[in-house]
């Protein structure tokens, strides 16, 4: 039990030995005293008047009184007004100190018994993964382990886009201008690869947009969005795009090997990348084994009088009468739309796992697609719909502004992870301070610097907002970064390590805590119900701040306390202890969050 549930307790009972009566349900909630203020927690008696039928201060004082007469862990209290400000023993946080220190997986909360799933990554196979991918990656990876340590089980699940339009328009250019290029006769990893030729369709289009619209009489430089956007329509590559779609829809053995082996080309390009992440999914899914499934689900809806089909032969759900708008399903062509295979999904990953909470980590963005997909599943009776949640995040932009993949603007993800290795090296041998480490070890080092940088600038940050990345700001070892923390725990090793060469054992025996000291106990006291709290929230940035906060009060401690030239030796046994269990509860932090931290740099 926290503090707070302790205190709660014991107040409920000094109301009722008092006033002979039992405090209403939510009445009593401790909360942290104010910093203007004497005292660890506080309870408002402002509740309890109509029991106790005294005054705010009298009442106060009362429970105040019989607090102190009756626990030790109570060592005094004041009242301003109707507020009591209780003062905690420092025996009381020697006690919380041992069995924080005693705990073997401090901050893993005890089985829920449900059952979450989240889906993260989610590319398309047109494509590498970059920057945008990455916070999608980070943040579904450190909310999963978030919900784990939060007692739930997880399945980490990924849905590899594999199929539709995009994709056949990255075959279409390799097709027309590849020229029979492969990853082997290139030595271009396969997703970079495929890519290229995602902007290479683009190209073309953009040649024979400009050339229909020469055919038209129209001045391409003087067009509006809206005669180019016409003219897309019909140019030859968009037009042999879609039929290329159509043939893969209905089997054809042609379309199906080319699909099969630039999407082969691709799956070993994102293993890579996953690899160097430090990122693994439980299930992959995959769009063309689940898009039939959505299919099937649609004509279901058009037996029951969900969904209705327009003359065209397209299909749509009417949302009108919830205040949406209506939404297509199936195309006039007979294929499929992005809803229709998320339909299928769900369904199957229902049936397979039962889950009682599916979470898609997907971007603002699709924020309207998320609704349609909760709205149209409770339509079609599925009564896990409520189950769905879109944690939705904002985009991640750089100095010099937003990427778009069409154009080969955006930074490359493996790209990215390589500059960050970079940097930390050049940042580490600066310092000067590992010439006597091996290679291959300080090669190591440089990529969990570089990782833990990149990894925790961008968790750090709400999901909800967009953020701006700037990897020279997040490698830096001072303030609310990575490497600052991974140099905390190294620090502290580093401590450790002098001790036991010096014969000094850590140890907890009771020795008085500064102040300081409870006031790192009482942030280490915190860490279980942070980790409830961020798993309630979805937020993976409250551990990330919970451990720049303790890392900051451990270096504010390291300065101002002796530890090793400490020369008492209880004292000094307590303060190593101390400092081994904080570096105990940064690890478990920063496991949560996917980021290593060095034993020494």
């Amino acid at each position: 039990m926290n503090l707070d549930g302790f205190i709660a307790e014991k107040v409920a009972c000094a109301v009722e030995s008092l006033y002979g009566a039992k405090a209403p349900e939510g009445s009593i909630q401790p909360s942290p005293t104010r910093k203007e203020f004497e005292g660890d927690v506080t309870v408002v008696t402002f509740p309890l008047l109509r029991i106790s039928r005294k005054s705010p201060e009298a009442t106060a004082e009362e429970i105040g009184a019989y607090l102190k007469e009756n626990l030790p862990q109570i060592e005094s209290y004041n009242v301003v007004k109707g507020f009591l400000n209780l003062k905690i023993s420092p025996a009381y946080w020697c006690d919380v100190f041992s069995g924080i220190a005693a705990a073997e997986d401090y901050g893993q909360a005890a089985p829920t018994g449900r059952t979450v799933m989240v889906e993260f990554s989610s590319p398309n196979t047109n494509k590498p993964l970059h920057l945008g991918h990455i916070r999608n990656n980070l943040l579904g990876w450190s909310v999963s382990r978030l919900l784990e340590a939060a007692g739930n089980k997880v399945i980490k699940v990924n849905l590899v886009n594999d199929r539709g339009i995009h994709i056949c328009k990255s075959m279409l250019a390799w097709k027309k201008r590849g020229n029979g290029v492969t990853p082997a006769s290139s030595g271009i990893k396969g997703d970079h690869l495929v890519g290229d030729y995602y902007v290479e369709f683009n190209n073309m289009l953009v040649e024979e947009t400009e050339e229909a619209l020469k055919a038209a009489g129209i001045n391409p430089a003087e067009a509006t969005a809206e005669q180019k956007a016409e003219a897309q329509k019909n140019v030859p590559c968009m037009k042999e795009a879609q039929e290329m779609l159509v043939k893969w829809e209905s089997g054809d053995k042609k379309v199906r090997d080319l699909w099969a082996m630039m999407n082969g080309w691709v799956f070993d390009g994102f293993d890579t990348t996953y690899k160097n992440l430090g990122i693994s999914f439980d299930k992959i899914y995959y769009e063309s084994q689940t898009y039939l499934l959505g299919k099937s689900l649609v004509e279901e809806g058009l037996a029951k009088g969900v969904f209705y089909r327009r003359e065209d032969g397209s299909v749509w759900c009417d949302l009108t009468a919830d205040g949406l708008d209506e939404k297509l399903l199936l195309r006039s062509d007979g294929t499929s739309v992005y809803m229709t295979q998320d339909l299928g999904t769900a369904c199957r990953r229902h049936d397979e796992y039962g889950f009682d909470e599916m979470i898609y980590v997907v971007g603002n963005e699709q924020n309207y697609h998320f609704q349609v997909l909760k709205l149209i599943l409770g339509k079609l009776g599925f009564d896990w719909a409520d189950a769905i949640y879109h944690m939705s995040y904002g985009m991640v932009e750089l100095p010099e502004g937003k990427m778009k993949s069409r154009e080969g603007t955006v930074v490359d993800a493996d790209d990215l992870i390589e500059k960050m290795y970079q940097t930390a090296r050049e940042t580490s041998q600066e310092a000067g301070k590992l010439e006597d480490m091996p290679e291959a070890e300080q090669d190591e080092l440089f990529m969990m610097l570089g990782l833990g940088a990149l990894k925790y600038f961008i968790i750090k940050v709400d999901p909800k907002k967009t953020m701006l990345f700037d990897p020279r700001e997040s490698i830096d070892f001072n303030g609310n970064t990575g490497p600052f923390i991974q140099y905390t725990h190294a620090r502290i090793k580093s401590v450790l390590r002098k001790a036991a060469e010096q014969g000094m054992t850590p140890a907890v025996n009771g020795s008085q805590l500064l102040p300081k000291e409870i006031e790192m106990v009482k942030i280490l006291a915190g860490f279980p119900d942070k980790v409830v709290e961020a798993a309630a929230a979805h937020s993976p940035a409250l551990v990330a701040n919970y451990a720049y906060n303790l890392a900051k009060e451990f270096n504010q401690y390291y300065h101002d306390v002796t530890i090793l030239k400490e020369s008492d030796e209880k004292v000094r046994a307590q303060r190593l202890m101390l400092i081994a269990t904080i570096a105990k509860v940064l690890v478990k932090a920063m496991d949560i969050l996917g980021i290593k931290l060095p034993e020494r740099m």
